[in-house]
């Protein structure tokens, strides 16, 4: 089992956790310093988990949530599956498996023998009763030896999967039907300020990019408009630190985020979600760093 100080082998499980913490300690609007100060783990663990060189524990991934205010169900999630990753628990569970039916086999014993005339040839299919039974404890002894951490990964994967269930049942089209918050954590005037991606907003089939472009300095900004979650949000890349965008609509609060260091910098950011009815009239504008002319884009 992985713990604080295991190195991180590349892949996608790994890169998601890390961009999920670094977009969520965006959220707590806290430096390295003040998530050390706030919690058992120190300023270098703390890059180091942000970065994606070091698997970070559970307590720390569960400690990050609780800071943001978030839920912890998808951080979680994908901290097993970047541990299962790491770890290699996901490939010997199924050798583990047939290896702990083996042993039940053996355990068993081989097959009584019914008494019967000499002649007579191998048992036939209705005379013996006892292997259902066997196989039954054969099925126990192999979903014994998947044990918990299987248990743990087929749970984070379901858990993911709810993010796409959405597109299956109709994807954009579906946003009116009461089986969007089945997929959402949230809809309308109930997802104002939140998070999109805690929220689920953002899956594949639930998402329009209403508004993308590329500002003068080269920061792409982009406007993004869940019809699942019918609300809207802002998203930069390539920006610096002091850089702002801030997304305005037709009666909702303005949402705004700033990149506060290089790992906000390096990833994407994300505004907190507009709740609006459609994405009519949302603007997005760019505040560079050190007080430059904004740049405004609109839909």
């Amino acid at each position: 089992m992985s713990g604080p100080g295991s190195e991180l082998c590349e892949g996608v499980e790994s890169s998601r956790l890390a961009v999920g913490m670094r977009e969520l300690r965006g959220r707590t609007g806290l430096s390295l310093a003040a998530l050390a100060a706030r919690t058992p783990y120190s300023k270098s663990s703390w890059e180091r988990y942000l970065n994606g060189k070091k698997l970070p524990p559970r307590d720390a991934v569960e400690a990050l949530c609780r800071l943001a205010g978030e839920p912890a169900g998808r951080l979680l999630a994908l901290w097993e599956l970047a541990d299962a990753a790491w770890s290699g628990r996901a490939a010997p569970a199924a050798a583990e498996a047939a290896a702990s039916a083996r042993a039940a086999a053996a355990d068993q014993g081989p097959t009584p023998e019914v008494p019967l005339a000499p002649p007579q040839p191998p048992p036939q299919p209705e005379r013996p009763e006892p292997p259902p039974p066997r196989r039954h404890r054969r099925v126990v002894a192999v979903a014994a030896g998947v044990g918990a951490g299987g248990l743990a990964l087929a749970v984070a994967v379901t858990f993911l999967a709810g993010e796409r269930a959405g597109e299956a049942r109709g994807g954009p089209a579906a946003s009116a039907a009461p089986s969007s918050s089945a997929v959402t954590g949230c809809r309308g005037r109930s997802c104002d300020g939140k998070d999109p991606q805690s929220m689920f907003c953002g899956g594949e089939g639930m998402v329009d990019t209403v508004i993308e472009a590329t500002t003068a300095r080269g920061e792409h900004v982009q406007v993004r408009y869940g019809t699942a979650c019918a609300a809207a949000w802002g998203r930069l890349a390539g920006g610096r630190i002091g850089d702002r965008i801030e997304v305005t609509a037709p009666g909702a609060l303005p949402r705004s985020v700033r990149v506060k260091d290089r790992f906000d910098a390096e990833g994407y950011l994300v505004t907190p979600m507009a709740a609006v009815r459609g994405p009519r009239g949302i603007r997005l504008c760019l505040y560079p760093a050190g007080g430059g002319p904004r740049e405004c884009f609109a839909h």
